[in-house]
């Protein structure tokens, strides 16, 4: 029973550094252009 006094606190600062890093995704713009990077794979740079 003494685990959780550890693990509940670890857990919710696990949950706040995932949408931290969520948020620093989304306001650098990694989400911007999706199918433009999948087009891109796809041609042919002769």
């Amino acid at each position: 029973m003494d685990i959780l006094y550890l693990l509940v606190p670890l857990s919710v600062i696990l949950v706040f550094l995932i949408l931290a890093g969520l948020w620093w995704a989304v306001d650098r713009g990694q989400f911007e252009d999706l199918e433009g990077e999948g087009e891109r794979i796809l041609q042919k740079d002769f």
